[in-house]
C-alpha cells in the first residue's frame, strides 16, 4: 500500500489504531507529478518562464527530474524516516521548500548562462561616431 493513503483496520481491532496514515516518504505517483508540474512550470507560459526564460521541453523533464531527486534526497538525509506523522509533515515541509529553492536556482543559473553566452551588444552610435572624428 502507499505509504500516503489512509487504511482502515480490521473489523474488531482497537478504533484508536483503525487508521494508519503516513505523509512522508510521499509514493513515486505523487513524486511523478511533482516532475510533471515541474516540466509544466520550466517550459510553460509562467512568470517563471517570462523572468529568466522558458526551457525547452526536451531540458525540461531531465532537470525536473533532477530537480526532484536531489530534493526528495535532501528531505531523506534530515528528515530520514519519520516516526510520527508531525516529523513527516516537517520532512515533506523540507521536500517543497527544497523543490522550490531547487528549481529557482536552476533558472537562475540558466539565465546567466545565456546572458554570458550572448553576444555582446553593439556600441552605442554617439561612441562610434567618437572614434571616427
Amino acid at each position: 500500500m502507499a505509504t500516503d493513503e489512509v487504511a482502515a483496520a480490521p473489523a474488531g481491532d482497537d478504533p484508536s489504531a483503525a487508521f494508519s496514515f503516513s505523509i512522508w516518504p510521499p509514493t513515486q505517483r505523487t513524486r511523478d507529478a511533482v516532475v510533471r508540474r515541474l516540466v509544466e512550470t520550466l517550459a510553460g507560459d509562467t512568470i517563471l518562464c517570462k523572468r529568466y526564460g522558458a526551457v525547452p521541453a526536451a531540458d525540461a523533464e531531465p532537470a525536473a527530474r533532477a530537480i526532484e531527486a536531489e530534493a526528495f534526497d535532501a528531505a531523506a538525509a534530515t528528515g530520514g524516516a519519520a516516526a510520527s506523522v508531525e516529523e513527516g509533515i516537517e520532512a515533506l515541509q523540507f521536500y517543497s521548500k527544497e523543490v522550490s529553492r531547487r528549481l529557482l536556482d536552476f533558472v537562475k543559473s540558466r539565465s546567466a548562462e545565456a546572458k554570458a553566452e550572448a553576444p555582446p551588444p553593439e556600441e552605442a552610435p554617439a561612441a562610434a561616431e567618437g572614434e571616427a572624428a
